[in-house]
C-alpha cells in the first residue's frame, strides 16, 4: 500500500455530481483528490437519456423546487449556486451546443451523451484537482480533530474536508451499489430507505404483454390503492399524463416512470391497480356521442373499424375483448350498454400492478440520507463537521425531465464551493 498523502477534500465518486464538485473545489485552490472505483468517470452519465444524457430542464430554478414536491425547498441554496441557466452555460463554455425538446428537456445539441461527459472531464483537466481511477473507497475513520483519514483499494489517506457523491443505487452495473449510505450511516446519518425511482412497472396481466412494443404518446394513469373491503375507500397515490409504452413484462414510458416510485414505495403493489385513460384528450359524454353517431351512421360496419383511429388496432382489439365486446358487432347492433363498456375500456381500462423492475431498470434511487440532517446552504452534514453530500446520494429524487442531472450538478457545485 502507497504511504499516506493529505489532501484539502477527498470527493469520492466522479459522477455528475462528483465532477462538478471535484473541479468546483480545485478552482478555489483546495487541493482536491476524486476518486472513482470504476476504469472511467461518469459511466451512468453516458447510459442517461438513451445514451444521449437529458442535461436539465426548460425551467427556472422556481420550476425545478416545483418538480421536487416536498423535496423541493431543500434546493434553493443549490440552484441559486447553479442555476439551469448557470448548467446550460456551463456546457456550452466547454463547447456543447443544447437544444430545448418539445417536452421541455434540454439535450445536446449532437444527441450524445459522450460530448456531456467530455465536458465535464475537460473542465475538471483544467483543474489541478487529481481523478484516481480504479481506486475504491474501503473505510473512512474520524480523527479527533474531525479531519477523515481515508482507506482505499490502494493506499491510506488524511482529508481535512470529505465529499460524497457516490450516488444511489439505480442502475448497478454502473457501480452505483449504495456505499455512501454506509459511510454516512456510520456518521450517524439517517437513511430512508432506498427504492427504485423512474423505473418500469410490471403486471401480471397477459393481454398488457401481448402489446409489447407500443406506444401511446398521450394517456392519463392513475396509481390507485383498491379499497379495503366492501366499505372501503379506493386512494389515488399519483396521477400523470403522457407518453406510455407497452412492454414484454409490462408498462414503461415517460408517464409510468413518473408514478413508478409509489409502487417501489408501497409495502403491498398487488394491492395497486393502473387506471389508463387511452383517450384524455376526448371526454366520456363526447366518446359515447362519437361511438353512437358512428354507429348509426355506419350500421354494417363492425365495431373495430368505429372506435378512434388514434387507438392501435391491436390495443383497440384488447381493450374490446377487456370489455367483452365483440370486435365484430355491427354498429346497427351496438347497444347501450355495450357501449358503455366500450367507452369505461377507453376511459379506465384498469391494469394490475405486481411491482418494479427494480434498481437494474431504475434511473433514479428514491431516498438516502435524511435531508433534514444535511444543512441545505452549504450541503456540509449537520451531524458531522466536514463531512459533506451531494447528488443522488440524498434523499433527493424529482420527475423525469433533467431534473435530477439539475439537482446532481447544483448540489454538487454548492458543495464545491463549501468544502
Amino acid at each position: 500500500m502507497a504511504s499516506e498523502s493529505t489532501w484539502d477534500v477527498v470527493v469520492v465518486g466522479a459522477g455528475a455530481a462528483g465532477l462538478v464538485a471535484g473541479a468546483t473545489a480545485a478552482e478555489r485552490g483546495k487541493r482536491t483528490l476524486l476518486l472513482e472505483k470504476n476504469r472511467k468517470p461518469g459511466v451512468k452519465i453516458l447510459m442517461s437519456g438513451g445514451t444521449r444524457c437529458n442535461i436539465t430542464h426548460d425551467t427556472d430554478n422556481r420550476g425545478i423546487v416545483e418538480a421536487f414536491g416536498r423535496q423541493g425547498s431543500f434546493l434553493h441554496s443549490a440552484l441559486a449556486a447553479l442555476s439551469v441557466q448557470d448548467t446550460i452555460d456551463l456546457f456550452e463554455r466547454e463547447g456543447v451546443a443544447t437544444k430545448v425538446e418539445a417536452t421541455g428537456k434540454i439535450f445536446p445539441a449532437s444527441d450524445k451523451a459522450t460530448d456531456v461527459l467530455a465536458a465535464l472531464v475537460r473542465r475538471l483537466e483544467r483543474t489541478p484537482c487529481e481523478l484516481a481511477l480504479e481506486e475504491s473507497l474501503v473505510g473512512v475513520e474520524r480523527q479527533a480533530d474531525d479531519t477523515f483519514q481515508l482507506t482505499t483499494s490502494k493506499r491510506k489517506l488524511s482529508a481535512a474536508k470529505l465529499l460524497i457523491t457516490s450516488g444511489g443505487q439505480s442502475y448497478p452495473l454502473c457501480g452505483t451499489i449504495g456505499e455512501g449510505y454506509r459511510w454516512a450511516a456510520q456518521f450517524g446519518h439517517t437513511i430512508v430507505p432506498p427504492r427504485p425511482a423512474l423505473v418500469p412497472v410490471t403486471t401480471t396481466a397477459v393481454w398488457v404483454r401481448d402489446l409489447k412494443g407500443i406506444t401511446i404518446p398521450d394517456v392519463t394513469v392513475r396509481v390507485v390503492e383498491k379499497a379495503d373491503g366492501a366499505g372501503g375507500k379506493s386512494h389515488v397515490l399519483a396521477e400523470r399524463r403522457g407518453s406510455f409504452l407497452f412492454t414484454h413484462f409490462g408498462l414503461s414510458g415517460p408517464v409510468m416512470l413518473d408514478v413508478s416510485r409509489e409502487v417501489s414505495g408501497h409495502p403491498l403493489p398487488h394491492k395497486l391497480v393502473l387506471e389508463v385513460d387511452f383517450l384524455p384528450q376526448t371526454s366520456r359524454a363526447e366518446l359515447d356521442d362519437n361511438l353512437r353517431s358512428l354507429a348509426a351512421a355506419n350500421g354494417k360496419k363492425h365495431l373495430i373499424t368505429l372506435v378512434p383511429e388514434s387507438l392501435p388496432r391491436r390495443l383497440a382489439e384488447s381493450l374490446l375483448a377487456e370489455a367483452k365486446v365483440a370486435a365484430d358487432v355491427k354498429g346497427a347492433e351496438l347497444g347501450h350498454r355495450a357501449r358503455a363498456a366500450v367507452v369505461e375500456a377507453c376511459k379506465r381500462a384498469i391494469i394490475p400492478i405486481s411491482g418494479t423492475c427494480g434498481f437494474k431498470k431504475a434511473e433514479v434511487t428514491a431516498g438516502g440520507v435524511s435531508l433534514s440532517e444535511v444543512d441545505s446552504r452549504t450541503m456540509q452534514s449537520k451531524l458531522q463537521p466536514n463531512l459533506f453530500l451531494a447528488g443522488e446520494v440524498l434523499d433527493l429524487d424529482g420527475p423525469i425531465g433533467g431534473y435530477n442531472f439539475q439537482a446532481a450538478w447544483s448540489t454538487g457545485f454548492l458543495a464545491g464551493q463549501s468544502v
